[in-house]
Formats: C-alpha cells, sequence, structure tokens
C-alpha cells in the first residue's frame, strides 16, 4: 500500500488540476451543452480528456527536463509558479464575488465530424490551455521532483478524467447546478483558497 508521502505528488495534481479545468470557459460549455442534447459525448469526453494528458506529459517532462539541466532553474519556475498561483487565486475570488453561471444555450453541432471539429479548435486553439496546462503543472510538478512530478502529472490527468466523465454524462443532472451563480461564487471562493495554500506549500 502506497504511503501518504507518495500519494502527496498525485494529490496535490489532482487538486492543482481539478482547479484549473473546472473554471468557466468555451470548452466546458461545449460538452456541458454536448451532454445536455447526448450528442457525441463518448468523443468529445474523449478528445478533452485525451488532449489534457499530452498537454500535461508535454508539460511535466518539459519543465523536468529543464531543471534537470539547470538546477538554478527550478527556484525560477518555482518563485514564477507562486506568483501565478496567487494571481490565479486572486481572479478566482474576484469571479466569486461576482459570479456567472455557465450557459448551456446555443446551437450543437449537427454531425459528429462538425462535434469533433469544434473540440479540437476550442480545445487546441485556445491559448490559455498552454498557460495553465503546460506552464503552470509542468512548473508545479517540478517541485515534486523524481518519480513525484509524474505522479503529480497522473493525479492532474485524472482529475481531467473524472472532470469531463462526470461534465459530459452527468450534464442532465449538474446543469441547473452550474447555471447558479451561487453554485460557482463556491466554487471559485474554493479554488481561490485552494490556490493560494498550493502557492504558500511551492516555496515551503
Amino acid at each position: 500500500m502506497p504511503s501518504l508521502s507518495a500519494l502527496a505528488p498525485f494529490a496535490a495534481g489532482l487538486g492543482s488540476g481539478a482547479s484549473l479545468i473546472v473554471a468557466i470557459g468555451a470548452q466546458n460549455a461545449f460538452v456541458l451543452r454536448q451532454g445536455l442534447r447526448r450528442e457525441h459525448v463518448l468523443p468529445i469526453v474523449a478528445i478533452c480528456v485525451v488532449s489534457d494528458a499530452v498537454l500535461i506529459t508535454a508539460g511535466v517532462a518539459g519543465i523536468g527536463a529543464l531543471v534537470t539541466a539547470a538546477p538554478l532553474a527550478l527556484q525560477i519556475v518555482r518563485w514564477a509558479g507562486f506568483a501565478f498561483l496567487i494571481g490565479y487565486a486572486i481572479v478566482a475570488a474576484r469571479r466569486a464575488l461576482r459570479p456567472t453561471g455557465l450557459s448551456a444555450a446555443g446551437a450543437g453541432a449537427a454531425s459528429l465530424a462538425a462535434a469533433i471539429g469544434t473540440c479540437l479548435a476550442i480545445t487546441w486553439l485556445n491559448p490559455h490551455v498552454y498557460l495553465d496546462t503546460v506552464l503552470l503543472l509542468g512548473s508545479l510538478s517540478a517541485a515534486h521532483g523524481d518519480p513525484g512530478r509524474w505522479v503529480f502529472g497522473v493525479g492532474a490527468a485524472t482529475a481531467s478524467l473524472l472532470w469531463f466523465t462526470v461534465l459530459g454524462f452527468g450534464a442532465r443532472v449538474a446543469a441547473p447546478v452550474f447555471a447558479r451563480p451561487l453554485a460557482w461564487r463556491i466554487l471559485d471562493a474554493g479554488i481561490a483558497v485552494l490556490m493560494a495554500v498550493l502557492a504558500v506549500l511551492l516555496v515551503v
């Protein structure tokens, strides 16, 4: 049975990944909409999960290689991650003060090809995905060393798998909740606290 210390990177990755993935955005709205319409849910969820896994792996491998080649880079990455996490916590706190609902309104894709194309575009043409998934999660993983950073990556990928599965296949149940600003206020407040805690742990 794995020790608690061995599971710590996984838990950190799970929490960090979830905090970034559940923020309101075009990708979540699209998955929710497809889930409500029950159109091509499995391939859409699969694309989101696999895409996140690829991006997370790239971040963990890339940042890890940088740290291995230049140990001083760890300190730079650590403090850059701290600044980003604090900034993200502030943004989440501001969202909590001025919440909005996640709307699933709008026409869904009429065909599987159109749905896949839209999902790929929303996922891979969004610049924030590279900042959050590749750079931020990669930076956070580097603090756990080897093999901890890979365990962190597995945790982050697991968060993606759980979230998109629940959002896509549980859309009809979850939609009324996510449509309420209060639900997002509570969620964003929790994200703000979690990101602030992760920022402190990153540099301690």
